[in-house]
């Protein structure tokens, strides 16, 4: 297996994966979106809530803010020594005091752990009118994507690596003029960043009498951070998690 990175950002990083196989390339995806820990918001306790928002949607809500999540210091409560009743190494006590008129912001979440915090600090939890008031005690702790979505890191997703193949029937400068993507160069139709090729250019390929195919070796591997963890780390704890796996595996095996 070679991995090439087509394109960076703190955000989002697409990698060209050759020469590997199919069902260790999805291993990678679901591993990502599944077995990758993170930090989110578990219990919300309401000690005053007068806003147009009912409990339940304001907890949703807060459930589904990404929170900046230091892993390493945290374990998951039911390996946890307190066996499962929460405790410091286990769970992160946040509370949030606020009074209307006002918009009510995910920065004013306080948490006791200040490495644990929202990742986009401007996001709307609700709205407060005059005399209105919102108090709440909140725990967070450890998951993964398996047990609820919310601990997902991010969103991943591959394709097979495209090759375009046109004949005499083949309308070559049609497509580049329908795509910002395709371009004409000697006489043959190429993609210019193919991190950003997408169905929407092989339907004008296919339209235009161009085939695509696709090399089954070959991958565009994209992953989209939702900002908990650093994006370049995350396939190394994938990676990790699955050495573990396999370790388990041949242990019992054995």
């Amino acid at each position: 297996m070679n991995v090439k990175i087509l394109k960076e950002s703190e955000e989002k990083i697409v990698y060209h994966i050759s020469e590997a196989e199919l069902p260790l390339v999805n291993a990678l995806r679901r591993l990502i979106l599944e077995e990758v820990p993170t930090i989110a918001i578990d219990e919300v306790t309401f000690v005053k809530n007068n806003s147009a928002l009912y409990d339940e949607m304001i907890a949703h809500r807060l459930g589904l803010l990404p929170l900046t999540s230091d892993i390493k210091s945290y374990d998951f409560q039911e390996d946890c020594k307190c066996k499962g009743k929460g405790c410091a190494r286990c769970q992160v006590k946040i509370t949030l005091q606020a009074k209307g008129p006002c918009t009510v912001f995910a920065s004013e979440l306080k948490s006791k752990d200040s490495k644990i915090k929202p990742v986009y600090p401007e996001t709307p939890i609700t709205i407060l009118l005059k005399g209105q008031d919102l108090q709440l005690e909140a725990v967070a702790k450890l998951g993964r994507g398996k047990d609820h979505s919310k601990f997902a890191p991010g969103l991943v997703y591959y394709r097979f690596y495209p090759a375009l193949k046109a004949s005499k029937d083949s309308d070559i400068k049609k497509c580049a003029e329908l795509s910002d993507n395709l371009e004409v160069k000697s006489s043959k139709l190429e993609i210019k960043d193919i991190a950003k090729w997408n169905e929407a250019q092989e339907q004008i390929c296919e339209q235009n009498k161009v085939a695509v195919e696709y090399d089954k070796e070959n991958f565009i591997f994209t992953l989209e951070s939702w900002g908990q963890l650093d994006i370049k780390k995350i396939p190394g704890i994938a990676l990790n998690i699955l050495e573990d796996k396999l370790k388990a595996l041949d242990k019992q095996i054995k």
